[in-house]
């Protein structure tokens, strides 16, 4: 099997189409489609049903596609690893974690780590989902839970902690809650959306409730950074993780004694990358920023 006609079906398999295929690669329409063909030929079976509205892989073409992922996740895994200098960390370096700590206390404290390693260019992909390590989808994963994947190395990088707060002038007209039962006269911010990044996200929403019989919010988001805002604009009451409230200091913080979910936060990645100096220096970068907020 010859290697760019694989590539060309893996691109062409994931992108549904000769077209698009074709735009990925910088190759005409009937390039991609000649290649697609002499593939076919080659293996003597069809590896895409062929549909007015695109193509749908066969099954051997499921089989094919599937080994040939797999096949360029660990070529772009070693070519990472090739193109890391001897003597120092180079190259670029795939970062992942959720929305909420990727831009509130991850993106602004890329300044120092970029100029500290300046033969590192970097790519944060900020996704409330996991991406997937095993198939390249990102070097390293910021995830505020343990790896599910084998084959991944973990580190516990940090605790999380949930701190109540409004602001001075939604207590100035609401009054200040000093019970957790109390909330059930005041305006929520929930975390809204399908996949909160952290189990028990609304913990605030059942705090002295009995099990079932959740608060409704005033106002659901599906960004931290966003209910932040609507917390400091005066709109209600809300949970935030304690490395928000850090860079929000004119917050007030309620029910100190509330004793609320822990998260466990955790550096993953692959365990081909375990002597990646890319790795190494940024996990440590991250350990000694960390160790600077407490």
């Amino acid at each position: 099997m010859d290697w760019d006609k694989l590539r060309v079906f893996h691109a062409v398999a994931e992108a549904g189409s000769f077209t698009h295929a074709g735009d990925t690669l910088n190759l005409s329409q009937s390039a991609v489609s000649r290649q697609i063909s002499a593939l076919e030929e080659a293996l003597q079976v069809p590896l895409f049903h062929r549909h007015a509205r695109g193509l749908i892989l066969t099954e051997q073409g499921e089989a094919l596609n599937r080994t040939v992922r797999e096949v360029f996740a660990k070529l772009a895994m070693t070519e990472a690893l090739l193109t890391e200098s001897k003597e120092k960390p180079a190259g670029r370096l795939k970062v992942t974690t959720t929305m909420g700590f990727g831009s509130t206390w991850l993106a602004p404290r890329l300044q120092g780590f970029l100029e500290a390693y300046p033969d590192i260019t970097m790519s944060l992909l900020l996704d409330d989902n996991d991406l997937d390590l095993a198939m390249r989808e990102a070097d390293v994963a910021i995830r505020m839970h343990p790896p599910k994947q084998p084959d991944l190395v973990q580190r516990h990088l940090l605790t999380i902690l949930w701190q109540v707060c409004a602001s001075p002038d939604y207590l100035k007209k609401h009054g200040v809650p000093t019970r957790p039962e109390e909330l059930d006269a005041h305006r929520l911010i929930l975390f809204g959306g399908y996949h909160p990044p952290v189990a028990d996200m609304n913990w605030l929403a059942d705090a002295g409730r009995r099990p079932g019989n959740p608060r409704r919010a005033l106002l659901e988001v599906n960004s931290t950074q966003a209910m932040t805002l609507a917390i400091r604009s005066g709109l209600g009451i809300g949970a935030l993780p304690d490395y928000v409230m850090a860079e929000n200091q004119d917050l007030v913080v309620l029910m100190p004694d509330l004793k609320p979910p822990k998260v466990d936060v955790y550096f993953v990645y692959p365990e081909e990358l375990r002597n990646s100096k890319r790795v190494a220096v940024f996990r440590d970068f991250l350990l000694s920023r960390l160790a600077e907020m407490h």
